[in-house]
């Protein structure tokens, strides 16, 4: 695995490279500002961008927006100290892999393990944010696109507001098989795994 590192701070970013490459992940390159995150990903193309948010000149949003405008494929894990609600939006908005603090070091190497096998990874506190971020309540035209009805629609988001199955079953009178059928095929229909994956497909269509 090909990593390009991007922070402002320098103490951070030698910490950084340096508990990256001890669990055996080739950091190719490291930059301090958006502005590098974009030509570093141009130079390099590594299987992960890993990036801080707020950087003097261009932040990191705008330089992985930049990058996944060209590169649909790129993979982006932001790494801050901030959870901001603002900052949490925009990371899922602009197709970010994952949004993890820095205060959670032990779980850097576990997380860019996991994006290059295709996962999205959130950490606990932001997981926890999310149903209180959501910003609509109507279907998203990213929804319309993949056939989801309006009874799916409403569905996926009690998903994305932390409801399990026995709770939707209940809202919606229906029965817990009934809410499982329908989530099988919202996951078929949606080409995702599981309910987190769908959680965060579900934010990412918000705006």
């Amino acid at each position: 695995m090909r990593i390009v590192i991007v922070d402002d701070d320098d103490i951070v970013l030698l910490s950084l490279k340096t508990i990256i490459e001890a669990g055996g992940i080739d950091v190719v390159a490291t930059g301090k500002s958006g502005t590098d995150a974009i030509s570093l990903y141009e130079s390099h193309t590594p299987d992960i961008l890993l990036s801080d948010i707020r950087m003097e000149g261009m932040d990191g949003i705008t330089a992985a927006a930049h990058i996944l405008e060209k590169h649909t494929d790129a993979k982006v894990l932001f790494l801050t100290t901030f959870s901001d609600d603002e900052y949490v939006v925009n990371a899922l908005k602009c197709g970010a892999k994952g949004y993890i603090l820095k205060q959670d070091f032990e779980g850097i190497v576990p997380a860019l393990q996991a994006v290059f096998s295709g996962q999205s990874v959130f950490g606990g506190e932001i997981v926890n944010k999310l149903p209180s971020i959501s910003t609509k309540d109507t279907k998203a035209e990213k929804f319309d696109d993949k056939d989801i009805t309006e009874k799916e629609y409403e569905i996926i988001t009690l998903v994305a507001n932390g409801l399990n199955n026995h709770e939707i079953a209940e809202k919606l009178f229906l029965s817990e098989g009934t809410v499982r059928n329908y989530l099988s095929n919202i996951l078929d229909k949606l080409s995702l795994r599981d309910r987190t994956q769908l959680v965060v497909y579900y934010y990412q269509s918000q705006g």
